[in-house]
């Protein structure tokens, strides 16, 4: 039943889409007013105040995206951090202003600056949207909802008002705030420049904290409530709060997002709604998340309805462009709780995949295939989106993992993210005078999710839970960054572990002002893979058609070439082909240009648009 339910909605959603979408894809800024007869005759009933957000869902939930788009989808739509190498020269940071940023249409399918900055191009027709569903729910359904639901629905749209700034902020630092819907002919509000980052963050807070006193608590299976909210504020305040503290150097505007990323993930926690109670692959390879104690929201997939393509690119037999570099294998931490370099398990300093399967935390092995591939640019190919019947090196492969008609479900936002907000947010909080961190914190978060139960082929395969994080004997990381202490350097390697693949690294790269971990010149495992033996576990790397091109490094540094008679001697770690690093750049890639086209298109109206920092 509520499977033909979900099936129900989502057809109705599409059937109506091209009408939603006429709404807001016309010119970046110049739209047309909605005072047309269907507008005039629209509002006049809660229900289409639902339908009307929900083109909403798929722009702002993505999960694993739909078809063979990959926009911000897990896994294929985040491929640019210090986590991933690629063969040749690696993905380079934009280097001069582009002609154009902006868009004429709700979506930016496929385009590549996408990755660099995880987050939209300059449009703001969701903005707009919230806009109009505000207004026309003060000006046309009063006597029609009650108190109650005016509120609500209200929330809703201040709530992707507020999440699209975010992510626009995240982007381009300042951009233009629009507080409430206007006539094109007013030029002075249409045309304004960006307003600070300041001031648009304080309207989202703002935006925020009335979603978390007037959103539903409920409102029906997969649509949006207080609790789905709750974990988007605390997202996106950690990234804030964080921000102003190693960007700006700003304490009190750092202290005040902090708090209420604590303030917003407390309700999740003390809902008792939500627990770690399943193994990573079931969580991201399920056919059904309905019940799932993690998910705070899913997206969920039918056959013939709505399906996608990212578990096919989990499965052995498809191309990984880009794969797990030896610099995040190593951020693993061993199976007794310490970091390689300290720890007391037997071959802990040995980097082969069999010795790492057995020796480290269980998100290792529950992120990657156990065998070496060819398909993946560094050999470990990853395999944390699809359950454990589609990875395989020989057919058959499921049908459904063979193209874009893969259905399990993506877990959209979830608990365990939340605990690592949470516990962040706690830690930063203690470094600028609040509360210091307790055992017990440890114990609701990170020891929560060393808790997580593993599957029988992770068992079988010697793995076991990792000891819990203990306050009084935090690991001696001798790669630490002096700048950051011991708690908050352990806190940033849980999230590297737990969220490989997920809406996260770059964003949280870039939070921390530590960009210069996509340099190879101060971060060389980056362009490295694991240790490999060729001749034994991959021999197609020592045909003839590889001489000249396959490469490995020794420990003490050594590059060996295959020149066609040393093939036992290629044992090290791997080197992907022709792999080079990046151009170098500077902080200014922290944030977006903007787009030739939009300044001009200001200065044609008598206007100024100004450009981010750094790219005049």
């Amino acid at each position: 039943m509520k499977n033909n339910m979900i099936m129900k909605k989502t057809i109705l959603f599409l059937a109506l889409l091209p009408l939603f979408l006429c709404w807001n894809c016309n010119d970046l800024l110049d739209r047309p007013q909605l005072n047309s007869p269907d507008d005039e005759s629209y509002w006049f009933q809660e229900s289409n105040l639902r339908l009307f957000a929900n083109e909403f869902y798929a722009q702002f939930f993505v999960g694993y995206n739909s078809s063979w788009t990959l926009d911000y989808s897990h896994f294929k739509g985040y491929t640019f951090s210090d986590d991933v190498v690629t063969k040749n020269v690696q993905s380079l940071f934009e280097v001069s202003v582009p002609s154009s940023r902006g868009s004429n249409a709700a979506t930016t399918t496929g385009a590549a600056w996408l990755t660099q900055y995880a987050g939209p191009t300059w449009y703001f027709g969701w903005i707009r949207k919230a806009n109009l569903m505000i207004n026309r729910i003060e000006t046309k359904m009063q006597g029609i909802l009650t108190d109650e639901a005016t509120n609500h629905w209200l929330a809703v749209a201040r709530f992707f008002k507020a999440l699209d700034y975010c992510r626009l902020v995240s982007v381009f630092g300042d951009v233009p705030y629009y507080e409430q819907e206007f006539s094109t002919a007013e030029k002075d509000i249409l045309y304004k420049d960006r307003t600070s980052r300041n001031e648009v963050m304080d309207n989202v807070y703002n935006e925020f904290k009335y979603v978390l006193q007037n959103l539903r608590e409920a409102d029906g299976s997969q649509y949006l409530n207080r609790y789905v909210a709750a974990a988007f504020i605390s997202r996106w305040m950690l990234f804030e709060g964080t921000w102003q503290k190693y960007h700006n150097n700003d304490a009190t505007r750092a202290k005040k997002f902090l708090d209420f990323s604590v303030e917003a993930s407390d309700y999740l926690i003390n809902s008792g709604k939500y627990d770690i109670a399943t193994d990573l692959r079931t969580l991201f390879g399920s056919e059904s998340l309905a019940g799932n104690t993690e998910c705070i929201m899913y997206r969920h997939y039918e056959a013939t309805l709505v399906m996608h393509c990212v578990a096919s690119y989990n499965c052995a037999y498809e191309a990984q462009d880009q794969s797990a570099n030896l610099d995040v294998v190593k951020a693993f931490i061993c199976k007794d709780g310490q970091v390689w370099q300290a720890s007391t398990v037997a071959d802990a300093g040995k980097f082969d995949l069999q010795n790492l399967i057995k020796t480290r935390d269980p998100r290792f092995e529950a992120s990657f295939f156990d065998q070496l591939n060819i398909k993946a640019a560094a050999l470990l190919f990853t395999t944390k989106f699809v359950d454990r019947t589609g990875p395989r090196l020989t057919p058959p492969i499921p049908a459904k993992y063979t193209s874009n008609t893969n259905t399990n479900d993506a877990p959209v936002i979830r608990y365990g993210e939340i605990l690592l907000n949470w516990i962040e947010a706690k830690a930063e909080l203690a470094q600028l005078g609040g509360a210091a961190v307790t055992q017990t914190d440890i114990d609701k978060s990170i020891n929560k999710l060393r808790d997580r139960p593993l599957d029988t082929e992770a068992i079988n395969k010697g793995v076991v839970k990792t000891p819990h994080l203990s306050l009084a004997a935090l690991p001696n990381d001798p790669t630490r960054d002096t700048d950051v202490p011991q708690l908050v350097w352990e806190i940033r390697r849980e999230r590297r572990m737990e969220l490989y693949g997920e809406p996260s690294r770059l964003l949280d790269i870039k939070r921390w002002k530590k960009l210069n971990y996509m340099k190879g010149t101060q971060k060389p495992d980056i362009l490295r893979g694991i240790w490999v033996d060729i001749p034994v576990e991959i021999p197609e790397l020592v045909g003839n058609t590889k001489i000249g091109i396959t490469k490995v490094q020794k420990a003490d540094g050594t590059i060996v070439t295959f020149n066609g008679s040393n093939a036992a001697d290629m044992v090290g770690y791997y080197l992907p082909e022709d792999v080079a690093d990046r151009d170098d750049f500077t902080d200014r890639v922290y944030l977006s240009p903007v787009g030739k086209n939009q300044i001009d298109l200001y200065k044609s109206q008598g206007y100024t648009l100004t450009q981010t920092p750094g790219w005049n």
